[in-house]
């Protein structure tokens, strides 16, 4: 439920650029997502998995704390570097920079997250996300409505998360290092071990550990992000406000496949470590299947009442986008279903092996973009993300057939 209200809120956050601005705004927001989110999926160094499925405790809160607050302010410091070097106009670039800031106090709260994931405690990050996803939209509205432009919506999302941030994520993770008993398991704490970690000499062998799942998630990003890059040299702002404000309702379902994700990876982890193949290959076989269930439903809705529901959501510009939405559709169910496999993957803890699966797939998809959006527009680029989803989702499977058969030579071995 705290999924559902956050996508349904970040849904919200584009129509209300859409009703109460241009396209043109919607573009500048989803280029400033679209530089931001691979930097910061490579400096979070998907510490939130790592720290969910740490089941033997190598590593404590104050070391996950400390490091990604050490690589966040990199990642911040990046963001507004690419935003200077690209030449965008001055606005975009405000734009750009207060998305950094913001995504960097998500960052934080993301890795508080982990620690209430490894404790099976969602009900802490459900409230998260019902406080994060209404206050920013709220925020957003009142910021577009009294500037009359991107720069005062995204003050208000960075204003909104700071609040919950602090009012909540910190004081919980705290509330909940503290306590005697964690889900069952009785742990003692010194209170001084909740301050971070900073020595990053200590904390290198995690970074070793983490930096090939920054590098994949980098590369999803990349994917993800990569006909933006291509749309916004060749069509503009407007066309890209359009096909990002279409290509956002497939966020819906990855919130979804997110939560179901999160949720399953510890129990994936532990099914994995014991040798129990079946459990684990039974599981995985679930979530893949919700995969393709949520992707065909997205692809009825959108082939049933697509030029309706767009119309009703944004506006005409958008309702005479049927195929597109069609399309993009079909592209997020082959995408729910090839992540559920990287969630599989991780809690099997085949990291490396996902940095050139994505740098693959990325490739793929720039290709793709290179030789279909100049000619064929949106729908190009539409195609160019159904191509790139194939390809991930047939090496991930390949490589979670050869983890089983790995993990039963071992147990036969042994």
């Amino acid at each position: 439920m705290g999924n559902l209200v956050y996508a349904g809120s970040q849904w919200g956050i584009l129509v209300a650029f859409t009703k109460l601005g241009r396209p043109e705004m919607v573009g500048q927001f989803t280029l400033g997502l679209a530089v931001t989110a691979p930097v910061f999926m490579l400096t979070n160094l998907q510490l939130r998995q790592i720290q969910a499925t740490d089941a033997k405790q190598n590593y404590q809160f104050r070391d996950y704390l400390g490091l990604r607050l050490l690589f966040s302010q990199l990642a911040v410091v990046s963001v507004v570097v690419i935003a200077l070097l690209s030449g965008y106009r001055w606005e975009t670039l405000i734009v750009v920079a207060f998305l950094g800031l913001a995504k960097g106090l998500e960052s934080i709260s993301d890795v508080c997250y982990g620690f209430f994931q490894k404790y099976e405690r969602m009900d802490r990050i459900a409230m998260s996300l019902m406080m994060r996803g209404p206050l920013a939209l709220l925020f957003l509205g009142l910021g577009v409505w009294l500037s009359g432009s991107a720069i005062g919506g995204v003050l208000g999302i960075l204003l909104s998360w700071g609040m919950v941030l602090i009012g909540h994520d910190l004081t919980h993770a705290m509330h909940l290092y503290k306590s005697e008993r964690l889900s069952g398991s009785m742990l003692s704490v010194d209170v001084g071990q909740l301050k971070p970690n900073w020595n990053i000499f200590k904390l290198w062998p995690l970074v070793r550990l983490a930096f090939p799942l920054g590098l994949v998630m980098m590369l999803s990003s990349l994917s993800s992000n990569l006909p933006n890059y291509f749309m916004i040299s060749s069509l503009g702002e407007r066309e890209l406000g359009i096909f990002n404000a279409i290509a956002y309702l497939m966020v819906a379902g990855n919130i979804i496949v997110g939560a179901l994700g999160d949720s399953a990876s510890p129990r994936l982890a532990k099914y994995y470590a014991s040798d129990d193949r079946a459990a684990y290959s039974l599981l995985l076989f679930r979530l893949v299947g919700i995969g393709f269930v949520l992707g065909a439903a997205a692809v009825a809705i959108a082939a049933i009442g697509g030029g309706r529901l767009l119309s009703l959501l944004y506006s005409s510009d958008y309702a005479e986008r049927k195929t597109l939405f069609i399309a993009l559709m079909v592209a997020s169910g082959m995408q729910y279903m090839a992540s559920f496999l990287g969630y599989g993957l991780t809690a099997a803890r085949y990291f490396r092996i996902q940095v050139p699966l994505l740098l693959t797939t990325a490739m793929s998809l720039a290709i793709a973009c290179f030789w279909l959006i100049p000619s064929q527009g949106l729908m190009g680029a539409a195609f160019a993300l159904i191509l790139a989803a194939g390809v991930q989702f047939v090496i991930a499977l390949g490589v979670i057939v050869y983890a089983i058969s790995a993990q039963r030579t071992h147990a036969e071995v042994s």
